[in-house]
This record gives C-alpha cells, sequence and structure tokens, in this order.
C-alpha cells in the first residue's frame, strides 16, 4: 500500500488530523480488479472518548499513549429520508380486522359470546360492566355541561384498591354565556358503545333478562339511569329510555334492581306522550346522569353493572297508551 494524503477536518471547532490510504489494487489473471484493501480507520464513525481516558496500546506506527479527544457527530444525511409503508399499515390492519371478523364468526357457530347455547339459556345474571383496573375505565366517558360553556366538572377514577370506580366532580347550575341556552348543570358517565371486526357495532343483547342490577354507593342525590338503543335498529340518535336512581348515602353499598319495564320513553330530553318498551336485545350504551339542580360537590362510586332475570317479575310495560289518556293520539 501506498501513504496517501492528509486530510483535515473540521468538526464542531476541533481539527482532527486523519491519515488515509490509498487503496492496494491486485489484478487478477482472468477478473480483473480482484479486491482493493483499504486500511485505514478514518472511514469509520469517529467515537466519543471520555475525559478519562485508559492507556491504549502502543501501535507499530509509533501513536501516543494518549491520543486527542475527538467530538462524533451522527448528523443524519439530508438524503436519508425516513421510509413510511402506508401499504404495509394498511395489509397489518386489513389482517387484523378479518382475524377478528374470524373469531366472531366461529364463536357465533357456537354460540352467542362464543359459549354453548345451552348455558347461555339458562344463565340467571350477567356482569356486563366491572372495574378492576384502569382498562376498565377506558370503556367509558364522562361529559358535562362544559363543553357547551357551563362551569361543571366531572372525574373519573379508579376507587380503593381498584376493586370499584368513583364518579366524582362539582355541579354548577350557572347557565353558560354563549346567549343561547338558558340553562345547565348536567354531569353524565356514558359507556362506549362495543366494536367488533371493521369497528361493527355490536349492540348487548339482553333480551333472555328483564332486570337492571347496579351496586352503588352514592351521596344522597338523585341520579338519572339511561339506556341507548342502537341507533341503527331504531331511528334516532337522541332516543333514550330512562329511570331514576335514588341513592342513600352514607358508607353503605347498596344493591339497585330496577326493571326494564320500569323504563320510560324520552327524546331529546322531553318524556313522550307515546311510551314504548324497551328493545333490550339492541342496547348500545348506559349512562348515568346528574341534574338535580343542586350546586356542590358529588361522587357516586359503582361496583358493577349487570342484567339478571328475576322470575317473580312478570310485568311487560308499566305505562299504557289508550285514547282516555291521550285521545288526540287516537283520533
Amino acid at each position: 500500500m501506498v501513504l496517501g494524503c492528509k486530510l483535515l477536518n473540521r468538526m464542531n471547532g476541533t481539527y482532527i488530523l486523519s491519515k488515509h490510504l490509498t487503496p492496494n489494487v491486485t489484478l487478477h489473471p482472468f477478473w480483473g480488479i480482484h479486491f482493493a484493501n483499504y486500511c485505514s480507520s478514518s472511514l469509520k464513525k469517529p467515537m466519543v472518548t471520555h475525559d478519562t481516558v485508559s492507556q491504549q496500546r502502543k501501535t507499530a506506527e509509533g501513536l501516543q499513549e494518549h491520543p486527542p479527544k475527538d467530538v462524533a457527530l451522527d448528523v443524519t444525511s439530508p438524503e436519508e429520508k425516513i421510509e413510511m409503508d402506508f401499504d404495509k399499515a394498511i395489509r397489518d390492519e386489513m389482517k387484523n380486522h378479518f382475524k377478528r371478523l374470524k373469531d366472531e364468526i366461529m364463536n357465533h357457530w357456537i354460540g352467542p359470546g362464543g359459549r354453548a347455547l345451552h348455558e347461555v339459556l339458562g344463565e340467571q345474571a350477567r356482569v356486563v360492566w366491572q372495574f378492576r383496573g384502569k382498562e376498565d375505565l377506558e370503556k367509558w366517558v364522562v361529559t358535562s355541561d362544559k363543553m357547551i360553556g357551563g362551569r361543571s366538572e366531572v372525574f373519573l377514577k379508579m376507587g380503593k384498591n381498584n376493586q370499584s370506580a368513583l364518579l366524582y366532580g362539582t355541579l354548577s347550575c350557572e347557565a353558560p354565556h354563549d346567549g343561547e341556552s338558558k340553562q345547565g348543570g348536567f354531569c353524565s358517565m356514558i359507556s362506549r358503545i362495543p366494536r367488533g371486526a371493521f369497528e361493527r357495532k355490536q349492540p348487548h343483547d339482553w333480551s333472555c333478562f328483564n332486570t337492571l342490577y347496579l351496586r352503588i354507593r352514592g351521596d344522597g342525590r338523585p341520579w338519572m339511569v339511561n339506556i341507548k338503543p342502537d341507533a341503527a335498529f331504531i331511528q334516532g340518535s337522541n332516543r333514550l329510555f330512562s329511570y331514576f336512581l335514588f341513592t342513600r348515602g352514607g358508607p353503605y353499598w347498596q344493591e339497585v334492581k330496577i326493571p326494564f319495564s320500569k323504563f320510560f320513553f324520552s327524546n331529546k330530553g322531553r318524556i313522550r306522550d307515546v311510551q314504548t318498551p324497551l328493545v333490550s336485545d339492541k342496547v348500545a350504551s348506559i349512562g348515568f346522569t346528574l341534574a338535580d339542580k343542586v350546586d356542590g360537590p358529588f361522587f357516586l362510586e359503582i361496583d358493577f353493572i349487570g342484567v339478571f332475570k328475576d322470575p317473580t317479575h312478570t310485568e311487560e310495560f308499566a305505562y299504557e297508551n289508550s285514547p282516555d289518556i291521550s285521545p288526540r293520539l287516537f283520533k
């Protein structure tokens, strides 16, 4: 090899003198240039050395024991661009959805929810929501009149020992200063709509049950339980079936049972004259609303929310539509 010229590089104000060797080329009689051998380490990325360096071995060329400190810069070349493969991301997402769709089809052949039919028909109770970790809180959304300019605040967190969900906040009945709203003061907790493969809605099927079952603990304030049917099955996204939830207050838990026949029909916050029973096989979500027009703090602690079949409850619908009650509806 033949020693080449010396190059002077400048990096962050520090001059680095590096030796570059010319390649030693061997000519093969048949293949021409066979290989090129580089013996310089200047092609490697310079490494950062510490203030206290260990004694290095002397090389055959008589290098010093303590070389000067070099500063390494890891500068990305402007030609190097981050490659984002959107096609691969789409393919992976499609594979995931098709896998979920396959599992749903297999579970459907086995039975509702992947269980045998005789187990579902013999089921007397089912826990739909329970709160044992932060992943259970992600199935819910909290909202208040703050989104329209009000001053109510609501929060949701895990209770003591991660065995319940604690809904708390402050209710303010002051009307928003938007020039349109005349009243305010509400806080809500609403469950997310279950989604399947390809983001399809999967409403709850409670047709085998007739009663809502809750284990709660509150501060004595009245709440409203709202069940929302699937909007794709029943036209109108503002339809709700509601009933009252009265908390006792104090440190003791209370178990609340509300038959589905007691839920009354409302639309856009108004109780309708024509009442219809709850369609329990197409339930999209459930929610809890506080709007008792009393300013101040509140809390509601929930252990679980479920449904069960009460054999002693035979009422189909608690409200009646007849010409005597609403004659204008039957003209």
